[in-house]
Parts: C-alpha cells; structure tokens; sequence
C-alpha cells in the first residue's frame, strides 16, 4: 500500500542521543519516509551534514507490498525504508528515532551560519537540535471511518487506493464503503477490476447524475449503516449492516481523511490547510518544496497527501537539491561579502 496506515509497526531505530549524536547539522530533515530519506541522500552526497529524525511510524507500514514503484514493484515498504536508510547512512548520514514536538526560526545573533538562517527543533526528550535548513517529511495520518474492525484490517483487505491495492483485489467481491465525495470516483475506478462491486451508502449520497453513471458501470448501489466487518479465519468475508443484513466481501474500500503531521510548525507559522473538499490537510508548499518560511522545505505526504511512494519520494529528491543549492550560493555570497571588505581595508590602507 503506498498510502498508508492506522497502526503502524514498530521499526528498529536507535534513539537520538545528544552526548553523541550531532546536535547542529547543515540539514534536519524531520521524517525519515521515502521522502525523507531521497532528500537526504541527495543532501549527504553533496557533502551536507544531515540528521533525520524519524518517529519509526511510516504510514505504510500495514501493507506488505507497495505497488506503482518502477523497478520496485512488490517489495515490502519495510525493505524499502531499510535500504534507504543504509544508502543514507553509507554517505555519513544520521538516522535516529525520534518525536519533534517544536520548532523556532533563530535570531540572527543565535545563528552561526554566512547568511544568518538557522532554526532549533525541540524533540520529546527535551533535546535541542540545531540546523540551517530544515526539511519536513511527515506524512500523514489516516483518520479512518469509525466501523468495528476496520482499522484492524486497514492495509490487507481494507483497501483506499486502485492504484496501490487494485491487482490484488481483482475480480474480488468488493464492497465500497460510501462515507465521503470520493465514494463514487472510487466506485468507478474499482468497476475497472472487478464486476461485483457494491456502493454501500454509509454516510454518502451520490446525486442522480452520479447514481446513473454507477448503474452504468454495473455497480450495485445499496443504502444502510455498516455496522461491523465480518472476519472467519482472518479473512474478510462481509460487512454486516444495522439491520442485520450481510453483504458478501472479500475487500472493502474505505476513504480515509489523511491528516497532515505538522503540528509542532505552529512556531513558524507553517499551519495545515484543507485540500478542498474535505480530501485531507496539508501544509501548502510552492516550487520544489519550498515553503512560507524561508529555510524550510516540505516533501511527501505532508504537502501532497495524495502522493505514492515515487512520487513522495521524487520530491524529496527535489527538495534536497534545492536546499542544497541555496545554501551553496548562501556561502559564496558571504565569502564574496567578506572578499568585498577585504578589499575595502587594503584600499583605505593605500590609500
């Protein structure tokens, strides 16, 4: 699943630990994803002192494969983060677990950098970490419609994406669960892979134009509550409704609401905003990632909630080259400044 997960798996990260970790770097990337990790090895191989502190919570952790990743198609997104993680790492790269809880510009007299940017990130523990450029890579989390058992099965056979899960789903009986504006698109897309899909219109109601179109799909539209998913030998087999009613299912499809983890950007004034649409939150970003504030860069899920794991992953790519471009000509502006002054002095003494 390269959207993801509820209740994500622990993964095995050593804990930040500021008596030997690195407590000023050039780059903080905060999220250690797909994201994160392609902007940090863009940074480490251009020579960029890089920490990434990641809360080892990856949204896709529920799913053992991930799909629509050329060249790495079906592999476990633990394997992935595993890999990525060594690649960084081989370049001298700095990858610990950790949860940050806050995050403030620095005055100009607090910063040690030619150009006078620098920020502090505050982590659970109380450490303090300092950097020149930051790079966040949160991701999100996905608020799931409340029906007992749902979560538990998110990531298997509770399903969101065609795109990420829809192969293996095919010409399964396939219920989608109608709790939002994306029912009837889903509707439609999952109609492409298999002919016994049901609209159950939990909280949903397509207008006329809509029904019409999912009719002529051949998707069964049925209205009532899902009251529970029903498992027998952990396999779903249906979802049982407030009557009492069963529709058969071998895979459910249920929006999510992706939420962006950005909370602890309050400081900055980097604040999540609606989609549009109810979609998801996120926290807007322009041209390669760049923000409101200058210095600090977004990639992944936290910017563009509907991102798969390349595309997530192409953009931390791009965030890292440009934030290591900045701080290149950040650096040749402030020698060129301090080569200017020194020709000032060596003319006055002539003179």
């Amino acid at each position: 699943m390269n959207h993801s997960d509820v209740a994500p798996k622990h993964l095995d990260l050593t804990d930040f630990d500021p008596s030997v970790d690195p407590t000023e770097v050039d780059v903080l990337v905060i999220g250690g994803g797909a994201a994160g990790l392609n902007g940090a090895l863009q940074l480490v191989r251009q020579r960029r002192s890089v920490l990434v502190l990641d809360a080892g919570q990856p949204r896709n952790a529920p799913a053992h494969e991930m799909h629509g990743y050329l060249g790495l198609d079906g592999l476990n997104p633990a394997e992935l983060l595993a890999r990525g993680r060594a690649e960084v790492a081989g370049y001298g790269g700095k990858i610990r677990r950790a949860v940050v809880t806050g995050a403030r510009a620095l005055t100009q007299d607090e910063s040690a950098a030619p150009d006078g940017v620098g920020f502090e990130v505050t982590i659970e523990s109380g450490a303090r970490v300092r950097a020149r450029r930051l790079l966040v890579t949160t991701g999100v989390v996905d608020a799931l419609p409340q029906v007992p058992g749902l979560a538990q099965r998110w990531g298997r056979d509770v399903v969101h994406c065609p795109y990420c899960h829809g192969w293996e789903v095919r010409d399964q009986t396939i219920v989608v669960l109608g709790t939002g504006p994306a029912a009837t698109h889903q509707s439609l897309l999952f109609s492409q892979l298999s002919r016994d899909v049901t609209l159950l219109l939990h909280s949903a109601e397509p207008d006329a134009q809509q029904q019409a179109l999912l009719r002529a799909a051949g998707v069964r539209i049925v209205t009532g509550q899902a009251e529970e998913l029903v498992v027998l030998d952990d396999a779903l087999t249906g979802v049982r409704l407030a009557g009492g009613e069963v529709l058969p299912a071998q895979a459910v499809v249920a929006a999510s609401h992706p939420e962006a983890q950005a909370g602890f950007l309050a400081e900055l004034g980097l604040l999540t905003e609606d989609m549009g649409g109810g979609m998801a939150t996120l926290v807007p970003s322009g041209m390669g990632g760049s923000s409101s504030v200058p210095g600090v860069w977004l990639a992944g899920n936290v910017t563009e909630p509907m991102a798969q794991v390349g595309a997530s992953a192409a953009g931390g790519a791009m965030a890292g080259a440009q934030i290591n471009a900045e701080l290149v000509m950040a650096d040749a502006q402030a020698r060129l400044a301090r080569v200017g002054e020194g020709a000032g002095v060596g003319a006055a003494v002539g003179a």
